[in-house]
């Protein structure tokens, strides 16, 4: 399998993780995912397994509803690279236009039905 590396837009966080090759992704419809508008990997990705790396503390996280979900961004940029999912707590799903050579505008994807959750 693919080592992927993938960063923010300014760079001050980059991460990496061992998964299969993009070929899918998902959209999401809970309130945030719907304001992001990210296409997320359909794949999700072990916290032990994902390496992050982030510059004079650029990373912030917010969390609502049940706080168990983090959605992680950029201070600097503002761009969300990854979050730890509701689903399966502690483990993370990634922003897949966070990488280069991903086409996300004409990736097939399914949808999350996460307004039910």
């Amino acid at each position: 399998m693919p080592r992927y590396q993938g960063r923010c837009h300014c760079g001050s966080i980059k991460f990496s993780f061992v998964a299969p090759a993009i070929k899918n992704g998902l959209r999401c419809n809970c309130s945030i995912c719907i304001k992001k508008g990210a296409m997320i990997g359909d794949f999700i990705v072990a916290p032990e397994e994902m390496k992050i790396e982030v510059a004079e503390n650029a990373l912030a996280t917010y969390q609502f509803a049940t706080h168990v979900g983090k959605h992680h961004f950029c201070k600097t940029c503002g761009i969300y690279p990854f979050h730890q999912t509701l689903r399966k707590s502690g483990h993370y799903r990634v922003n897949l236009g966070c990488f280069e050579g991903v086409d996300t505008l004409s990736l097939p994807h399914k949808l999350i039905d996460g307004a039910a959750l």
